[in-house]
């Protein structure tokens, strides 16, 4: 397995967070994902549920929809993920179906979260395949920018609607 330096590893999820920006720009849930294989990235991806209107349309789905692409197979083997939050149920589940042996996350997801928070998937002993999970790179930075999209969501409509006037 590929071992990152910090730094290493901060600069591939500065790249996750540019991709949780293209959902924020979309006023998407702010979730972004890379899959690095040899020092490159292999995959990208964003939360786009609302712009496709797919549920499944959730970063890290659309990052391994890529990297196997890349690969030429479902299976990613060598690679690590980078995702600004915790993957949810669904995401740990296609992790660890798309044999991915590692995820780097920023902050955790106490509401969703399947990698440590309210599940633990990705390192059930139950499983056939379990994944080597690192959390905290960049967490103030990756929590921040899912907390100021919360924050904005709720201003929003704590606000009256001033167009039925």
């Amino acid at each position: 397995m590929t071992e990152f330096t910090q730094n290493q590893k901060e600069v591939f999820m500065r790249e996750a967070l540019k991709e949780a920006q293209k959902s924020l720009a979309k006023e998407e849930i702010p979730i972004g994902c890379v899959i690095v294989k040899n020092g490159q990235v292999i995959g990208r991806g964003h939360n786009a549920r609302e712009e496709l209107n797919q549920a499944i349309m959730h970063a890290e789905i659309m990052a391994i929809n890529q990297a196997n692409q890349a690969e030429g197979n479902w299976r990613l083997l060598d690679t690590i993920l980078f995702v600004t939050i915790e993957p949810c149920v669904m995401c740990s589940g296609a992790i660890g179906l798309a044999r991915i042996p590692q995820v780097i996350y920023g902050a955790p997801n106490q509401k969703f979260g399947a990698a440590g928070s309210l599940y633990d998937i990705l390192s059930d002993q139950r499983l056939n395949h379990r994944v080597q999970v690192e959390a905290g790179v960049l967490e103030a930075d990756c929590a921040r920018i899912m907390q100021d999209f919360f924050r904005k969501r709720r201003e929003k409509k704590s606000q009256p609607n001033l167009s039925r006037t």
